[in-house]
């Protein structure tokens, strides 16, 4: 028993796939195909027809023939046995009996039909068998390819690991390089060399007014208006925030430039991070300072989760004769606000007409030298509320992610009760490799 072909051809005529299983020519494969067509009858009850040379074992599977093509000494019945079994094959391989069907699974079918027939003899398989023949399916090759991956995987975690520490050091490089950024209001030091600030000027609240040091929910600014100030009303803004200065080198190139005759002209800014303590010191015999601070924790979306307001008066005197002295104040019809003396002061006077003085009217209050602007502390008072109305500075950030960038929009909007001075803004950014783009802004940005 030899098989000597295996083919699958569409009831014209049409060859649509066909295995030949010893050597033998095309031009004869072809002329055996093309006579089968003319050789098959209809209506006869057999589905086998002998030749001079080769018998013909056919199988009609809906629209084509499925053909064996064999010598006239094979055993017609085991040739039967296998026609049945490539059958099965074609239907499980095919999802359509049709000439788009078994183009398309016509490698599959191949092989399968290799397993099947070796050197023209029919192998003892089954279907099972032969679908797990082709498929090949190996677990040392599943153990290998799963060991495989594993140190690929292992191999670009210690990459990125690397990268990560590379960029570390590149960014604890540059913040040595840089200096620092110093935001005040909060107490809070921040030092990054992404860090991007944004100021802006106007007329002061009191004598000065700070805004920094904010996180995702944290915002703080003090105010520190001055009672009397008739000398200092000439002197700098006095608040917290962040100096500006020019270097050495600058200046330098700035002179040379000068030398040469080239006009250069200076943008003076507003120096918005002098302390209390570089401040001209009082020079009016008597100085009643006002100072308050208020710190405000907004929630992300909106609300406020804590607002608390905490003012002092000092008073300072600069002369011992003018310590014989009582203040009359006016404490405003805000019931929220809790006052608090200090202990040396008569309490009963404050709780009755409104007047600070000491529990013995016949002692001096201390007085101090001119360089001493913290003066004596009298009244302490605070308030807390949840009102969001009296926020006097509301920020928005609204980031927006697009393809491999983020776009943030920052909103500040201050209320109409003060006219905010100095105030400035810091924005904590993660570890970047590249600064972020600014593209509008109000004001000025570092």
């Amino acid at each position: 028993m030899v098989v000597l072909a295996a083919s699958i051809v569409s009831k014209s005529g049409k060859v649509l796939l066909s295995r030949q299983f010893v050597d033998m020519t095309r031009i004869r494969i072809e002329g055996l195909l093309a006579a089968f067509p003319k050789l098959v009858g209809t209506g006869k009850q057999h589905t086998y027809f002998e030749t001079e040379n080769v018998r013909y074992v056919y199988q009609p599977i809906e629209a084509l023939y499925l053909l064996l093509v064999t010598n006239k000494q094979s055993n017609i019945l085991e040739d039967l046995e296998t026609l049945r079994l490539l059958s099965k094959l074609v239907t499980e391989y095919s999802y359509s009996l049709d000439e788009e069907g078994i183009g398309k699974t016509a490698f599959e079918l191949i092989f399968a039909f290799d397993e099947v027939i070796c050197l023209g003899h029919k192998e003892n398989v089954t279907v099972t068998q032969v679908k797990q023949y082709c498929e090949m399916e190996s677990h040392e090759e599943k153990l290998h390819k799963l060991v495989l991956q594993s140190k690929i995987n292992e191999t670009k975690d210690v990459m990125k690991r690397k990268a990560s520490e590379i960029d570390k050091s590149k960014i604890d490089k540059n913040r040595s390089d840089k200096g620092g950024f110093m935001s005040m209001g909060s107490g809070r030091i921040e030092t990054s060399f992404s860090e991007m600030s944004i100021s802006s000027s106007g007329s002061g609240f009191g004598s000065g007014s700070g805004f920094g040091g904010i996180t995702t929910d944290l915002d703080a600014f003090s105010t520190k208006p001055k009672g009397r100030q008739p000398s200092a009303a000439t002197a700098p803004p006095k608040g917290f925030g962040m100096q500006l200065g020019k270097s050495q080198k600058t200046n330098q190139f700035l002179e040379s430039l000068k030398a040469e005759g080239e006009l250069i002209v200076e943008d003076l800014q507003p120096k918005v991070g002098q302390s209390r303590v570089a401040a001209a010191p009082p020079t009016d015999p008597i100085t009643l300072t006002a100072e308050e601070k208020l710190n405000v924790t907004l929630k992300r979306d909106g609300g406020i989760s804590n607002f608390d307001v905490q003012g002092t008066l000092s008073l300072q005197i600069l002369n011992q004769e003018d310590g014989l002295i009582q203040v009359q104040i006016e404490t405003g019809g805000n019931p929220g606000i809790l006052f608090k003396t200090h202990p040396n002061m008569n309490k009963e006077l404050f709780s009755n007409e409104n007047i600070l003085g000491l529990k013995d009217p016949n002692r001096p209050f201390p007085t101090g030298p001119a360089g001493d602007a913290a003066g004596v502390g009298l009244l302490k008072w605070r308030m807390q509320s949840a009102d969001e109305s009296m926020v006097p500075l509301s920020i928005n950030c609204w980031p927006s992610v697009s393809g491999n960038e983020t776009y943030v929009s920052i909103e500040y909007e201050a209320s109409a009760m003060f006219d905010l001075r100095n105030v400035v803004i810091s924005v904590p950014l993660p570890a970047l490799r590249e600064a972020p783009n600014v593209r509008q802004i109000d004001g000025e940005w570092r």
